[in-house]
């Protein structure tokens, strides 16, 4: 899978290259936060904080992303180190959704 964005290789000054990162942020925003509705909603099925906190889920998220990193060419360290940095946030929403249920 060929991931080179020609509007990102087509940019020819930094201010380009930043008004190109700001979309795709704006994008990566948007996918968080219907991540985050999904953790939310899962919430009300899980009957104890252990299953929030799947540690064997996790991993096999991360195990994923790292496969789908390879195909699209991105580093597969830092979107683990990322995944780890957002599921780690995602679980401690969900344990406060998950009491506020319980």
């Amino acid at each position: 899978m060929d991931t080179r964005d020609p509007a990102a290789e087509a940019c020819n000054s930094l201010e380009e290259v930043r008004a190109r990162i700001d979309g795709i942020d704006r994008r990566i925003v948007a996918l968080i936060a219907e991540r985050g509705a999904c953790v939310t909603r899962a919430a009300a099925f899980k009957a104890s904080t252990d299953a929030v906190r799947a540690p064997a889920r996790v991993e096999q998220v991360i195990g994923k992303v790292r496969a789908l990193a390879e195909v699209a060419g991105a580093d597969p360290s830092v979107v683990e180190r990322t995944y780890r940095a957002m599921i780690a946030a995602f679980i401690e929403a969900e344990l406060a959704t998950h009491a506020a249920l319980g």
